[in-house]
């Protein structure tokens, strides 16, 4: 885990989540991006002024975020950056490979009934990046339990799990396995891959009708540091991530989530 990304919006919680990526950098001796993305208007006429302003605000934003933090001796450096969120994470993205996205769970939404705003929805959908979402005025712990919560078993690149390797690896943090049978999984799907059984702490069967049930009924009984959870373009609340937003009633964890990214 060498490099880290922080996207940060208009939130609040700004300073708080890159504290958290700079805290867990420190533990996996990794550098920290923070990026702001500011939208340009045509060139033509006054726009042209209006954009420079655009990217000054940017910058000045950035400059109170990065200068409110304490660095503990991280690199941090910070890009403001033009055009779409998901387009700028993916353009950063091939210039300096990211590991892992740290992410508030609403960069600008205040709505409380919100769980993940319409940015980090987009983020998580649209970006093969894997993604840790920070609870507000979450200070960073190391994990000694994660429960790892997944559909389908199979894990057909040993990259998939990075993430939750090098948890293991730095933390000594304990991998607790929930597979989740539903009615939509198949005889495939109730596999396991070696490369997961071989980080596994525990492994456990439930039968639910979502994977988010079965988190649901088995939470309080791992009671983790984090969840984790893998996001498949044909898996992981399918119908749920159609959407950008998504609000607490349809998943909610008070934990750091991190988010698994799966090709398929």
């Amino acid at each position: 885990m060498k490099n880290i990304l922080v996207p940060i919006g208009s939130s609040k919680s700004a300073v708080n989540t890159l504290q958290y990526a700079i805290d867990l950098a420190q533990e996996v001796d990794a550098n920290v991006y923070v990026i702001s993305v500011f939208q340009e208007f045509s060139k033509a006429g006054s726009a042209s002024k209006l954009n420079t302003v655009l990217k000054e605000d940017t910058e000045n934003t950035l400059e109170k975020v990065v200068s409110t933090v304490d660095h503990k001796g991280v690199s941090v450096v910070s890009h403001p950056i033009k055009g779409g969120v998901v387009d700028g994470v993916e353009r950063f993205n091939k210039h300096v490979p990211v590991d892992l996205m740290v992410l508030s769970p609403r960069s600008n939404s205040v709505r409380d009934e919100v769980y993940l705003g319409n940015t980090t929805g987009k983020l998580v959908k649209s970006t093969n990046i894997p993604a840790l979402i920070v609870p507000e005025n979450e200070t960073f712990k190391q994990p000694s339990q994660i429960l790892m919560a997944f559909k389908n078993g199979n894990f057909d690149k040993k990259r998939h799990l990075e993430p939750l390797k090098k948890m293991q690896k730095h933390f000594g943090t304990e991998i607790q396995l929930l597979h989740v049978e539903t009615p939509e999984s198949d005889e495939k799907m109730k596999q396991i891959s070696e490369d997961l059984k071989e980080i596994s702490a525990s492994y456990k069967t439930t039968s639910n009708a979502t994977t988010y049930q079965g988190v649901l009924e088995h939470f309080q009984s791992v009671n983790p540091d984090m969840v984790c959870v893998v996001r498949r373009k044909r898996g992981f609340f399918k119908k749920l991530w159609e959407k950008n937003v998504v609000l607490k009633k349809e998943f909610f964890t008070s934990k750091p989530l991190l988010i698994l990214r799966v090709q398929e």
